[in-house]
């Protein structure tokens, strides 16, 4: 889903996020009331206090960043939001059709894996990596992957593997399109698939986190690359399946030097 986040700003945005809308307890009569309990009976339940109306405006919050956050993913995959610039929420909820709240939001919830950076009365910087500090985030994950990989060729049965094969074909599927966004989602689901098979749950949530910060921005250019790096996920599943580890740690090695 390609949004229209970049341009002049009066573009239109390709495909709207739907509007907020004003949470019910805002509007509601006696809110006054509320107000006059005592700070510290607050968060507890009393008969001065009108029965909280339920959780449905606080899910639709959580509704409109989510769709935010994946569209600021997707623009940040697909190279719309451009390294070093600099992106307000009020301008970017402008466009998504939302105010700047849930884009904020979601600005805050890049910043944490490393995406954006806060710029202070301005908004947030896509961050620019360059050749060392993506060569750093490749070592890392392969001194984290490789190891478990290792381990897992020797003790996993080939049946196994045999259930994440279909991620890696979605991965080619994916990759034949060259849509970069599309295949960071892809790319990510089918090593945590791999990593999920350690049975460490710690393991996988540090690794992913360490993938998605290598993704921005995307290093791999164009749908040839795309498929090369794809074609790698099967050669590692037969490798896998094949319980050679020689075979493991060689793939592993040349997919991590690739993604630097």
């Amino acid at each position: 889903m390609k949004q229209g986040v970049q341009g002049s700003p009066g573009t239109p945005v390709a495909a709207r996020v739907p509007a907020q809308q004003r949470p019910a307890a805002e509007a509601e009569p006696g809110r006054e009331r509320d107000a006059a309990v005592p700070g510290d009976a607050r968060g507890e339940h009393t008969h001065a206090e009108r029965p909280f109306p339920g959780p449905r405006a606080a899910v639709q919050r959580s509704s409109v960043r989510g769709q935010i956050l994946d569209a600021l993913r997707t623009a940040l995959a697909g190279g719309e939001l451009k390294p070093g610039e600099v992106y307000s929420a009020p301008v970017l909820g402008e466009r998504f059709g939302v105010s700047a709240t849930p884009v904020r939001e979601a600005m805050q919830q890049l910043a944490l894996e490393g995406a954006v950076e806060v710029v202070p009365n301005r908004g947030f910087r896509v961050v620019e990596r360059g050749a060392r500090e993506l060569a750093e985030l490749a070592e890392v994950r392969a001194l984290i992957e490789v190891p478990v990989m290792l381990r897992l060729a020797r003790t996993v049965p080939a049946e196994r593997w045999a259930e994440v094969r279909p991620l890696a074909e979605e991965t080619v599927r994916v990759a034949a399109t060259g849509c970069a966004a599309a295949y960071a989602e892809a790319d990510r689901a089918f090593h945590r698939a791999l990593l999920a098979l350690s049975g460490n749950q710690q393991l996988v949530r540090i690794a992913e986190d360490l993938h998605r910060r290598a993704q921005w921005p995307p290093v791999r250019h164009g749908r040839a690359g795309l498929v090369a790096d794809a074609a790698e996920h099967l050669a590692l599943l037969d490798a896998l399946a094949a319980g050679d580890p020689d075979a493991v740690r060689g793939l592993m090695e040349d997919h991590f030097a690739g993604a630097s």
